[in-house]
């Protein structure tokens, strides 16, 4: 793929080079079984019957595509959408809404929302190697946010008795290294018992950390912490500051607030996990829309998101 945003390019409306490319992603070294694992006994099929793209390893005696074993599997989209649903969710800094994808990509509405699901899922880190943040001479800073519409907006009979803090919301706590990545999670409540292993798990050691006076100030103590008082006023002192994570924090709710306007409970781990990757892999970073995109092609093997599972819509946080 061109390293610049291209949407003339032939894997956006040519299927066989679409294939080829999913192809070269998840297979960089030759085709392997995703069955037994096995690479030196398949071979490609061929035929007008099975059609472009099959295999068959001898190994294990099964037939399998590249798209076996991924959130492509069984689909009935053609390759060509799902690679320009995925590239333009990559390209967008806010999102981009399922309307949006049904109205430019010409499929129907549940169409294009189950397959947003399935690409976010796609684009979630669940690989436990990449290890902890910061280290000796790396700064972190970490801060909580909650996610939901306004008490007052809400019909009388939905509203919290409480309007304050994060009443009738969803608490977000993330964290960001300077100059490098975020990692956001879903909790629900901003408690020691709930943060503290978070921060143990995903803080490294000799980290500075760096937060404000809120919530989460307190479940940090260690000696390397530091932390501005925003309740009288101080937002910066030297290089203590937390402007990079309520950056991060003002790019995700502009494009909850702004783009998807409802975001249920049960998914919002995966509209975290699209505002961390695109954030991980932004154009500060020197990584292209057209590198974004193939990184979260590579990143739907292994998983698998049924409809099933992606429509529950009955947890819905209005804005």
């Amino acid at each position: 793929m061109p390293a610049t945003a291209d949407l003339t390019n032939p894997i956006f409306t040519d299927a066989d080079a679409a294939r080829k490319h999913f192809q070269g992603i998840r297979w960089p070294n030759g085709a392997h079984c995703p069955f037994c694992g096995q690479s030196e006994t398949v071979k490609e099929l061929g035929g007008k019957s099975m059609g472009p793209g099959w295999y068959h390893c001898k190994d294990c005696r099964k037939k399998f595509t590249a798209a076996v074993g991924t959130i492509y599997e069984r689909s009935h989209i053609p390759m060509t959408k799902w690679l320009l649903a995925t590239h333009l969710m990559c390209a967008s800094k806010k999102g981009m809404s399922a309307h949006q994808l049904h109205r430019m990509i010409g499929l129907p509405y549940k169409t294009a929302w189950f397959m947003a699901h399935r690409i976010r899922e796609g684009m979630r880190d669940l690989n436990p190697s990449h290890g902890p943040l910061g280290g000796s001479g790396r700064t972190i800073e970490f801060d909580e946010t909650y996610v939901g519409g306004k008490e007052k907006n809400k019909h009388r009979s939905k509203r919290k008795k409480a309007n304050i803090g994060g009443a009738g919301k969803e608490a977000v706590f993330a964290l960001v290294e300077r100059s490098g990545k975020v990692r956001s999670h879903h909790v629900p409540n901003v408690s020691a018992k709930t943060l503290r292993p978070i921060m143990d798990a995903q803080i490294a050691e000799a980290t500075r950390t760096v937060s404000d006076d809120g919530g989460a100030r307190a479940r940090h103590g260690e000696p390397n912490h530091h932390s501005v008082n925003h309740s009288i006023g101080e937002y910066v002192r030297g290089d203590i500051h937390t402007n990079t994570i309520e950056s991060y924090f003002a790019t995700m709710k502009r494009g909850i607030t702004g783009v998807y306007h409802h975001v249920s409970a049960q998914h919002l781990k995966r509209y975290l996990a699209e505002f961390d990757f695109r954030y991980n892999e932004r154009s500060t970073l020197n990584v292209t829309d057209a590198e974004r995109a193939t990184k979260a092609v590579a990143g739907v093997v292994g998983k698998r998101v049924t409809y099933q599972q992606s429509n529950d819509r009955q947890n819905d946080v209005p804005f």
